[in-house]
């Protein structure tokens, strides 16, 4: 579980959305004192954390996270608009665990949340990863769109795998060919497109997730 303090609702909500569609549980707070109630009653793998924050600013909550011994050892990542060197140093000497300079983008968030995850031993990689209508089992290989489970091949599955776990990014059909069929693969591009064209037709609706992104690629995308 990932809690994100951020007074901004479009901000917050755009957060939840990209750390739901990377796999992770996120719940949002506009302030101190939410989360503070929410700490009383779970213990969260980490903390993304604005500094300018209504009454009680990040800094002060901050420190007073550090100082309790419930809440001391949970990872914190703080976020500001001012990008300032002077935020960034006092929040990293009173125990932040990294910053983020707004605006940032999603995916750097999310990779900065794996990394101190990775770094503090807290990452507890998802079994299930949602985006919008699919949600797709890494262990057992079930996909399901729109609540239906959906039959695919292994090639078929690693492009939908490849697409859930980022989100946002768009890839070349070169790099999807390298991804999925692997470095030593003779073929065509074109085999890309037949894969993802059969894999848009089974997924359903779900499908107009995978967007063709013009003389590039392709992505995924969940329209919200």
């Amino acid at each position: 579980m990932i809690f994100c303090v951020e007074d901004d609702n479009a901000v917050r909500d755009l957060m939840i959305y990209a750390l739901n569609a990377s796999g992770f549980e996120a719940k949002g707070f506009d302030c101190g004192d939410s989360l503070f109630d929410a700490l009383r009653a779970e213990r969260p793998q980490l903390v993304m954390l604005d500094i300018m924050l209504p009454g009680e600013d990040g800094i002060s909550i901050l420190k007073r996270m550090r100082m309790q011994p419930e809440t001391k050892g949970i990872p914190i990542i703080m976020a500001s608009a001012k990008g300032t060197e002077y935020d960034k140093v006092t929040g990293l000497d009173l125990g932040a665990d990294d910053y983020l300079a707004k605006p940032f983008g999603m995916m750097e968030m999310i990779a900065r949340v794996k990394a101190v995850l990775r770094r503090t031993g807290s990452m507890e990689e998802p079994c299930v990863i949602k985006a919008g209508d699919l949600e797709l089992n890494l262990d057992t290989y079930v996909v399901l769109a729109g609540g239906e489970r959906i039959q695919l091949t292994l090639k078929e599955h690693k492009l939908l795998r490849t697409f859930m776990e980022s989100p946002g990014r768009v890839f070349t059909r070169d790099q999807l060919l390298e991804m999925v069929w692997g470095t030593d693969y003779v073929g065509e591009t074109r085999t890309v497109d037949v894969h993802i064209g059969t894999l848009r037709t089974k997924l359903g609706a779900c499908g107009n997730y995978i967007e063709t992104v013009r003389g590039v690629g392709y992505r995924m995308e969940v329209r919200i």
